[in-house]
């Protein structure tokens, strides 16, 4: 499955039963989804710090689901992030982060 994918499923489950989806019970949660996110980002990075490639591939699919979540319960799309990661292009990490 894809980033794409991933985000329309996300976008797919909003309005749904939230009994009967996880997404959907994120989505109608803004504050739970934004808990969740910081959850697998912990726990992502403590399989980083452990050395297992299988668990932080895991994490990592576990943190990349809940952020899209999280950011779309709060009205952002892939398509913004997207966007965002496009300007960023025309400048380097080093400059981008000076201008701040």
């Amino acid at each position: 499955m894809s980033i794409k994918d991933l985000a329309k499923t996300i976008a797919d489950r909003a309005g749904t039963d939230p009994s009967e989806s996880w997404t959907a019970k994120l989505l109608a949660d803004p504050d739970k989804a934004a808990e969740k996110f910081g959850e697998e980002a912990v726990e992502a990075i403590i399989e980083a710090t452990k050395g297992d490639k299988t668990r932080l591939t895991s994490e990592a699919a576990d943190v990349m689901y809940h952020l899209l979540v999280m950011c779309a319960a709060h009205g952002v799309t892939l398509a913004d992030i997207e966007a965002e990661l496009a300007n960023r292009t025309h400048q380097s990490g080093l400059a981008e982060k000076a201008s701040r």
